[in-house]
């Protein structure tokens, strides 16, 4: 809405003053302050000295002529060349370097220079990536997954995991690039781009994948040292075990050695990170090492194969173990002498002895274990040889005599499958392998130039180490037989481990290599998932973890660390390496697959600040990235997926309904307002069709002096409407300017919201400042909504005290409101008595709601009771509906053809046709009325001068008392009722004290009335002479007017009834006739609803305009007396309702 201002030169620098009065720095305050439920946010937006900062340095640039233009302003906009200084000046420290210089001020040392972030591309991100992604896998599994599946299928599941990495890594640095990323790397950016809610469930899900990956490295590091280096350190002897008890002696092995472990590592990071960063690079050393050495095997093999023979019985792989020699006999001094392998198998050593049936009928074969590159051997290890659990591993090519009937025996001599085999087990087990494409952002504190080196350093290090994965999987196949390949402890070999035996020079520079290499990872897991957690505690969106974000002075997070130890010996419990690894492979492809998610939002939504430095990438991209990781979930476990899926869930459940809010500019608010735009241009396409109407409800309540609600009840009933959902604005008016009453708007704006929180009403505040509440109503009416979504109902509730107040400017605005909903074509609700109506914590046991159709007003009054009953307050109230019947009406069909149309709108209720028989107009009527328009004339009285209203005054009040006088006083007294109305304290008043009070009411409007106010009034004091109501609602019928004679009579007694405008004496007999029905049926009712009759049309002249309005109150008065709770409905003008699915 536009407005003019008119402003001379001179008020100008006033005008500006006041303007900008409000816009002081509030001392103490700084724009560097985290808010109270977002400590720890260390965001961009909280620690750079942009906008909004006061600083008294910075102040000082505003001084002289030449920015006196922008003076007013200094304290909130800074300077261009201050915003510059600031931005050049600006770092990223490591987490946990800022709480220790804080801890060392307040022990009052010096304070120390931080020296800035200098590491670059390679020893800042490639290599990190590199140590994180090459590790246990690949040195434990990696040659028993080619074996099991094959050359080909091991490929495909390399490929497709590679992709999946390169895909996110993609993903990853367009994020990255995407402005300055403070320390705390991956969750960070995952939760500034997805939300607090995205960004607390999946950054849970990879501090659970990066303790889980730790518990891994632990557990290959045990398997390392328990099987190939010091065997005889096993505590749980498995000499002489073997099926389930031997696997139940190495699964114990691992956890006790795994605890010991994980608490050695547990204390090295709590007593120091800087040593564990420090042996870093010593057990990257050891991992590139290893790799070399795996190289330079493959090259040795092609010219000198290393000798590691392999002993097959028939076609069955024997456990080399026991016997030194692959042959059943050997001949010794021209003698034949039986071998230690005939010992094993047979029950002496003598030629003639018994023994195992295969072992009689098979041969012995001795093969190379490593027959080189140039052997072929690839052909051989193309397809899979997927494995039952317990089942023989046998070599392809080699006869085998089996007797049918024979049970195996000494299976423990020969070389079994540990477990079953499958494809997607093969792909749970390797994923781990490729993870720790992170390493790289979770330093971003750390690097020189995160934007540059983050994207090249991770890409290079996925690139380098996919290169590896992949011919690793073509020169195992190409190098190694395939039996040795499946085995996957090395048992055919010695007990050698696989990869080792194909090393160069010496097989124990992979398993030492491998062994400092998985110690190595295991505690870089240990030190960056406290961390990771402590970042997350520290942002407070998830209340429950808090006490994770404390730690010591210098900021290590020994709580954390402490968590991280307990959930890392979960883990070890599982003593399985290859249960443990698709746990992991879990959170971590959840985690890839909402970077993805992230990019790919934020790319389709095109938000202005989404300008990434790193250009290659595309939604598409980042889409395929996220089905990738998708589809891997599901592949590798779909129980474990599903699992995973449930604890992001209801991590974000939780952080919805009980974590902090915060605003962090985040992608799915951006996708949020989309799918609102979209949905509200759709709603722009036409107005709904009746199936879906439902009431948009627009609330209008009132504030008192203190800025709260007056009709707190209005909300209760809203709530109560509310099972049809829809949409809900909570509005009030305020009187005044904009630029002066802000702050009450603001407050009053928060006891809306306050109050709707308490009624638990889902919708929206809004409030008005007009300098009269008229306008601002109207406004509120006009512009509430935003397009399509507008309410189309508006509930207000009745101007209880209309006939006190002062000014009566309550009931012309109720009058304005009645009229402006019907031009708007909306709905209108009006609930009388709101105070007695229920509180949502009530219940209603029994009872009727009442509904009175009395015209069509499309369905409103069927529609309403239905979605009342829908809440617990009144589902227990019964349904009950009435409808007049005329005389010319045929009230027995009238009642089934409403029971049909009941029916078929499949509402439950009880019909009744109540009969309202033409009658003669009482004598009571024509008082009423007579009462009314006498009131009407005195209330238009308040535009006369004092002199004309004292005379007027007087004529009225001599005029009523000489009617009163010139029948029969028993007579009216006995036979005449009204309500509302009190006689003892006004049947003498003078006519001075009532000109008194016409004068009071007429120049001061500060003070409201007391209740007895209504009965000094001139215009009342006619009715004093009247009995009550009775408590039934029924009126007391004067005597002898029940003919056309009677009436004739009693008209003559008062003659002022021929001046009586006719039309507002039938509407008073039709709201007489309809409230002695109403109130008959429906007093006991626990709600009535009924139709509100139309507002009086504007007629010119203000008095005839106080004249329609003041009846038109009456009537409704008149209408509604004597029930306790109504609710008048007056319909917008369609249909709301339909028989038609």
């Amino acid at each position: 809405m536009s407005q003019r201002f008119t402003v001379t030169a001179g008020d100008i620098q006033g005008e500006v003053n006041q303007l900008f009065e409000g816009d002081e720095p509030t001392p103490g305050a700084s724009a560097q302050t985290p808010s109270a439920d977002g400590k720890g946010d260390s965001n961009p937006k909280e620690s750079s000295p942009f906008i909004n900062s006061a600083d008294a340095e910075k102040s000082q640039q505003y001084d002289g002529k030449n920015m006196a233009l922008f003076e007013e302003e200094m304290d909130t906009i800074p300077m261009v060349s201050s915003l510059l200084s600031s931005l050049a000046n600006y770092s990223n420290l490591i987490q946990g370097s800022k709480e220790h210089e804080e801890a060392e001020n307040n022990e009052g040392s010096r304070k120390k220079p931080v020296q800035a972030p200098r590491m670059g591309t390679l020893m800042g991100v490639y290599l990190p990536c590199l140590q994180n992604i090459l590790g246990v896998i690949l040195f434990l599994r990696m040659t028993w997954i080619v074996g099991i599946g094959g050359v080909i299928e091991a490929f495909v599941i390399v490929l497709m995991c590679c992709s999946t990495t390169m895909l996110t890594a993609i993903s990853m640095s367009a994020i990255a690039t995407n402005g300055v990323v403070p320390a705390g790397g991956s969750y960070y950016m995952i939760s500034r781009s997805l939300g607090p809610e995205f960004g607390g469930a999946v950054g849970i899900c990879f501090y659970l994948g990066t303790t889980y990956a730790g518990a891994m490295y632990i557990l290959g590091c045990i398997e390392i040292l328990l099987i190939y280096i010091v065997p005889q350190a096993a505590i749980f002897k498995m000499e002489g075990l073997e099926g389930p008890e031997a696997e139940a002696a190495m699964l114990n092995n691992m956890r006790i050695y795994g605890t010991l472990v994980l608490t050695f590592m547990a204390i090295l990071v709590f007593v120091g990170v800087k040593y564990v960063n420090k042996l870093a690079l010593v057990f990257l050393a050891c991992v590139i090492c290893s790799i070399l050495a795996v190289y330079a095997g493959v090259i040795n093999t092609a010219f000198e194969p290393p000798v590691f023979p392999v002993c097959v019985l028939g076609n069955r792989t024997l456990v080399w173990k026991g016997f030194d020699v692959c042959a059943k006999v050997i001949e010794s001094e021209n003698t034949t002498v039986t071998t230690n392998l005939w010992r094993l198998f047979c029950d002496s050593e003598l030629l003639n002895a018994t023994c195992d049936s295969y072992f009689t009928n098979n041969n012995v074969t001795e093969i190379q274990g490593i027959p080189g590159i140039t052997s072929g051997i690839l052909l051989e290890n193309l397809f899979g040889n997927y494995m039952e659990k317990g089942s023989f591993i046998e070599k392809s090519g080699l006869a085998s005599v089996m007797d049918a009937e024979s049970v195996p025996t000494n299976t423990n001599r020969y070389l079994l499958a540990d477990t079953t085999s499958f494809f997607t087990m093969l792909v749970g087990i390797y994923f781990p392998s490729v993870t720790g494409i992170m390493a790289g952002s979770n330093r971003s504190g750390d690097l020189r130039d995160a934007q540059k080196s983050i994207p090249i350093g991770t890409i290079l290090a996925i690139t380098t180490t996919s290169i590896i994965y992949m011919s690793s999987v073509v020169l195992f196949g190409s190098c190694i037989e395939g039996a040795v390949l499946r085995d996957k402890f090395g048992e055919a070999v010695k007990g050698n481990l696989v990869i080792g035996t194909l090393a160069w020079p010496s097989p124990w520079v992979i398993v030492f290599g491998s062994f400092f290499s998985t110690c190595g990872a295991g505690l870089q897991s240990l030190t960056g998932a406290p961390r990771l957690l402590q970042a997350i505690a520290r942002d407070g969106i998830v209340p429950f973890l808090r006490v994770f974000g404390h730690g010591k002075a210098n900021g290590e997070p020994t709580w954390a660390l402490l968590l991280t130890a307990c959930i890392c010996e979960s883990g070890i419990l599982i003593a399985s390496l290859d249960s443990v690894a698709p746990i992991l492979s879990m959170f971590f492809l959840m985690c890839y697959m909402f970077v993805n998610l992230a990019c790919a939002v934020q790319t389709l939504l095109r938000t202005p600040n989404w300008r990434p430095r790193f250009k290659f990438y595309h939604w598409a991209l980042s889409f395929l990235g996220m089905s990738l990781c998708l589809s891997l979930m599901f592949i590798c476990s779909w129980y474990y997926a599903i699992v995973a899926m449930v604890i992001a869930s209801c991590i974000y459940k939780y952080i919805e309904f009980c974590g902090a809010e915060k605003e962090w500019g985040d992608g799915i608010r951006g996708l949020s307002l989309s799918a609102a735009r979209y949905a509200l241009m759709r709603l722009e396409e036409g107005p709904p069709h009746t199936k879906n109407w439902r009431p948009q409800i627009l609330v209008l309540v009132s504030m008192d002096s203190e800025l709260n609600v007056e009709q707190p009840r209005l909300l209760s009933l809203t709530n109560q409407l509310k099972a049809g959902k829809g949409l809900t604005i909570v509005g009030t008016a305020l009187v005044g300017t904009y630029l002066d009453n802000f702050p009450q708007s603001q407050q009053a704006e928060q006891s809306l919201r306050k109050l709707m929180e308490t009624e638990k009403v889902k919708g929206f505040s809004q409030v008005v400042i007009s300098s009269n509440l008229r306008d601002a109503t109207s406004h509120l009416l006009q512009a509430g909504g935003l397009g399509g979504l507008q309410h189309n109902t508006v509930l207000a509730s009745w101007p209880r005290n209309w006939k006190q107040a002062e000014d009566h400017q309550s009931w012309r605005n109720f009058i304005e409101l009645v009229r402006e909903t019907t031009a708007a074509s909306k709905a209108l609700l009006v609930p009388k008595n709101i105070s007695a109506f229920p509180s949502n914590g009530e219940r209603f046991t029994e009872g009727h709601i009442d509904v009175w159709w009395i015209v069509h007003d499309g369905g409103m009054l069927m529609l309403l009771p239905f979605l009342l009953r829908q809440h617990k307050v009144w589902r227990k109230c019964k349904m009950r509906i009435f409808t007049v019947a005329q005389m010319d009406d045929n009230s027995i069909q009238m009642k089934k053809d409403l029971t049909t149309f009941l029916y078929h709108l499949r509402i439950d209720a009880a019909v009744e046709v109540v009969e309202v028989h033409d009658s003669d107009i009482s004598a009571y009527t024509y008082e009423k009325t007579l009462m009314m328009e006498q009131r009407s004339e005195i209330l238009k009285q308040i535009n006369l001068t004092k002199n004309e209203r004292e005379r007027e005054i007087q004529s009225i009040t001599d005029s009523s008392r000489g009617s009163i006088r010139r029948k029969n006083p028993a007579a009216v007294n006995t036979q005449l009722s009204v309500t509302e109305e009190t006689a003892a304290s006004s049947k003498d008043q003078k006519p001075e004290e009532e000109e008194q009070l016409i004068h009071d009411k007429s120049t001061n409007a500060a003070t409201p009335q007391s209740p007895t106010a209504e009965a000094e009034t001139p215009g009342t004091a006619i009715q004093m002479t009247w009995t009550e109501t009775k408590c039934d609602g029924e009126k007391a019928k004067p005597i002898g007017v029940t003919t056309p004679e009677a009436i004739k009579d009693l008209f003559n007694m008062k003659p002022e009834w021929e001046n009586l405008n006719q039309s507002n004496v039938r509407r008073m007999h039709t709201a007489l006739r309809l409230n002695e029905v109403i109130v008959k049926k429906s007093q006991e009712a626990k709600l009535v609803l009924l139709n509100m009759p139309g507002p009086p049309k504007n007629k010119t002249g203000e008095e005839n305009c106080i004249l329609n309005a003041t009846e038109y109150m009456e009537f409704l008065e008149v209408l509604t007396e004597g029930l306790n709770r109504v609710l008048l409905v007056r319909g917008g003008g369609r249909e709301v309702i339909t028989i038609y699915s």
